[in-house]
């Protein structure tokens, strides 16, 4: 296994705000909660340095 070298605190923020919209979307308008799904997919590959 590699080791996570390009860790990066910007984008676990933005990957947990992401996140955290997109639980609230599936509360609030669950007809919604697609539109961040790929918020969620790109910053947490970008979190992992995959991209």
């Amino acid at each position: 296994m590699e080791k996570m070298t390009n860790f990066s605190s910007k984008h676990a923020t933005l990957f947990a705000v992401s996140v955290i919209a997109t639980i609230a979307l599936i509360i609030f308008a669950p007809q919604w909660f697609w539109v961040g799904l790929p918020f969620v997919c790109t910053y947490f590959v970008q979190m992992l340095g995959w991209m």
